[in-house]
């Protein structure tokens, strides 16, 4: 089969992968199609964790015409049992002549083991079809793996001239209607959504997605002294939606009539503010892949400083505020040199009622101050 048609299926597959976010996690999202004479006779996708992947429901469909067809799949197929039977047993009881890939699944039980093991069965195997579409869609998956830590992504409002607030504090609202919409979809594919301290104080959010989406994220303050107030919406509805406090040893006695609420308490070593790092491994050893930083500008600062953000979602009003720089998005150690400053990739500019979304991710994860 040309090159060309290769390509043109697997972005089939990666249409395929797309439809389980938010659903899947901690699982990569993973779409298949079946091809046969250069006609599509099976699809399908990985749907939620613990369901069947994404190559046995394309079989599914498939049927008997499966047999002799090709398989186009984002990721190696497993070869181990987990919460589902090896797909790779899957396949070659379906009698496939031919797997494409996009890419080799780095995790420990799969990693070259699967392409193996249908090798030696006497398939055509062969991977990198659009691998760097395919990493690209699974990025949160492949840093988890990789390090342990959930993908950051930074989330903030501002107007034209760059605040996040006008002079008073006030916030509500920068962005219109719709732009606030498509962030609560945002926070309903989330493990967890973070805000520092002051920002609970002054805005006493919920930071709940609104409809409910796939997931319930946590709601995570950076609270070092453990002052959130037990009257905050945050802490009456902790048992409803989980709340975790990070704190360190500055943090008071209160902190217990926060926990007797519901509330859960994360304690970090030392009187200065909450290590990025420390918190975003624990954030991982809790299985979480996707986080959302909402700031304000100090947080998403010390996340920045830290090299731990992956991607960004801005949305720019068409307002101006004027005054002092006070409310700045990203604050923290910054750059001495605009030429310094991190550029953007994949960007992605959009319209939203008049709002600009521009989306993107860092190309590098390096401390701002090295």
């Amino acid at each position: 089969m040309p090159a060309e048609a290769d390509h043109y299926w697997m972005k089939r597959a990666l249409a395929e992968a797309e439809r389980g976010r938010g659903w899947v996690e901690p699982n990569p999202m993973v779409g298949a199609v079946l091809v046969r004479d250069e006609e599509l006779i099976g699809f399908g996708h990985h749907t939620r964790f613990g369901m069947p992947h994404a190559e046995v429901e394309a079989l599914k469909r498939a049927g008997d015409s499966a047999r002799g067809a090709t398989l186009y799949v984002t990721l190696e197929p497993c070869c181990h049992f987990g919460k589902t039977p090896p797909c790779t047993e899957a396949i070659l009881s379906a009698g496939i002549r031919r797997v494409v890939a996009a890419m080799r699944d780095p995790f420990p039980k799969v990693s070259g083991g699967g392409f193996a093991l249908l090798q030696e069965a006497g398939l055509a195997v062969e991977w990198g079809v659009e691998a760097e579409a395919a990493s690209a869609l699974n990025a949160p998956y492949l840093k988890r793996l990789r390090t342990g830590r959930p993908y950051v992504t930074a989330k903030w409002a501002m107007t034209l001239d760059g605040k996040t607030a006008a002079s008073s504090g006030d916030s509500r609202w920068i962005s219109g209607p719709r732009s606030r919409a498509l962030v609560h979809e945002v926070r309903g594919r989330m493990d967890a959504i973070i805000v520092g301290i002051e920002t609970a104080l002054a805005d006493d959010p919920a930071l709940t997605a609104r409809p409910p989406g796939p997931r319930t994220p946590a709601r995570v303050v950076l609270d070092s002294a453990g002052r959130l107030p037990i009257t905050s919406q945050l802490a009456r509805t902790a048992k409803e939606t989980p709340v975790l406090l990070a704190v360190t040893e500055r943090a008071t006695p209160r902190r217990s009539s926060l926990e007797k609420l519901g509330c859960e308490i994360l304690r970090f070593e030392g009187n200065g503010p909450v290590p990025i790092i420390s918190l975003l491994n624990e954030l991982g050893r809790r299985g979480m892949t996707n986080v959302l930083v909402e700031g304000g500008g100090r947080i998403l600062g010390a996340f920045f400083d830290a090299g731990e953000v992956d991607a960004v979602d801005i949305y720019i009003a068409p307002l101006l505020e004027g005054g002092p720089p006070r409310f700045n998005p990203i604050q923290g150690t910054g750059r001495a040199l605009m030429a310094d400053s991190t550029r953007l990739a994949q960007a992605q500019v959009s319209l939203i009622d008049g709002d600009i979304r521009i989306q993107g991710v860092l190309p590098t994860k390096r401390p701002l101050d090295e």
